[in-house]
């Protein structure tokens, strides 16, 4: 159950390269920003041990209204959105991390109405996406007509369902792994395309299954992710940006993001029993 306290007690569930980033910034910044870490889960509880106090380790999520949380960030897995979404809903406002979860359309229904039954927030960080408020103002005129999202990523930072990649070389150079709706990539790379997930949210009108992605394999980029967003209103109206993440091989999360995600963070003070683009 959220707090009434002028600090936010915050609570973390996963504790990879963004997990970790974030229980740092809230240890260190948090104190000035209203902000106090109430625990932090990892599915590999050993892991937190030497790095996070003992009184702030949860072993069992289950037991998390114990920790009276005001905002619950989730940075580890859609099925954790799956499985504890809700009820993370009923007893506090929910960041949810990985977005691709909300491609299922009864998952992302069952959570609508539970923001709207507890009086919480569903917070959907922006992450990559750039302009996410622009496009949905845009959504909420009526005037979006289509939104396209291409992600192109050196091969190995990106994880995918099944054997798609497993036969690139370095001299392969560009291939497109996939194009079509965002509800039927979300499953095959639900770790990479939250930026796309994100963007389905912003424009509601369109949902997943109407906003279109393309995701590209691309052995040039070993430095950057890139991300371009093709905007479409009415009477010839069009909007292009492309945005360079700077990210090491192998890094499924650019480094822009990281702090993106903090400032997303700063946003969920409470904004009713909605969904909100953070």
């Amino acid at each position: 159950m959220a707090t009434s306290s002028s600090s936010q007690r915050i609570g973390v569930v996963g504790y990879g390269h963004l997990g970790q980033y974030l229980v740092e910034r809230i240890l260190k910044d948090g104190a000035a920003l209203g902000l106090t870490l109430a625990f932090v889960w990892n599915r590999n509880s050993d892991k937190l041990k030497g790095f996070i106090p003992d009184e702030l380790i949860l072993g069992d999520l289950s037991s998390f209204a114990d920790r009276r949380c005001d905002v619950i960030v989730e940075v580890c897995h859609p099925q954790i959105v799956k499985e504890f979404g809700f009820h993370f809903l009923s007893q506090s406002h929910f960041m949810v991390g990985s977005p691709s979860a909300l491609s299922d359309p009864d998952l992302n229904q069952k959570l609508h109405q539970a923001a709207q039954q507890y009086g919480r927030t569903l917070y959907v960080p922006s992450g990559a996406l750039w302009g996410g408020q622009d496009i949905q103002r845009l959504n909420d005129s009526g005037a979006l007509k289509a939104l396209f999202i291409r992600m192109s990523k050196h091969p190995s930072c990106f994880r995918l369902t099944g054997d798609v990649l497993s036969d690139w070389t370095e001299e392969e150079g560009r291939r497109v792994l996939f194009r079509g709706s965002v509800a039927e990539l979300c499953p095959l790379a639900p770790n990479n395309v939250n930026t796309m997930a994100a963007a389905a949210v912003a424009a509601g009108t369109l949902g997943f299954t109407g906003v279109q992605g393309e995701i590209v394999s691309d052995t040039a980029l070993s430095d950057y992710h890139v991300v371009e967003v093709e905007v479409t209103g009415p009477g010839g109206f069009s909007v292009h940006t492309v945005r360079r993440n700077p990210a090491k091989l192998g890094a499924v999360t650019g480094s822009a993001t990281y702090n993106s995600f903090w400032n997303s963070l700063l946003v969920c003070k409470g904004h009713g029993g909605r969904v909100y683009l953070c």
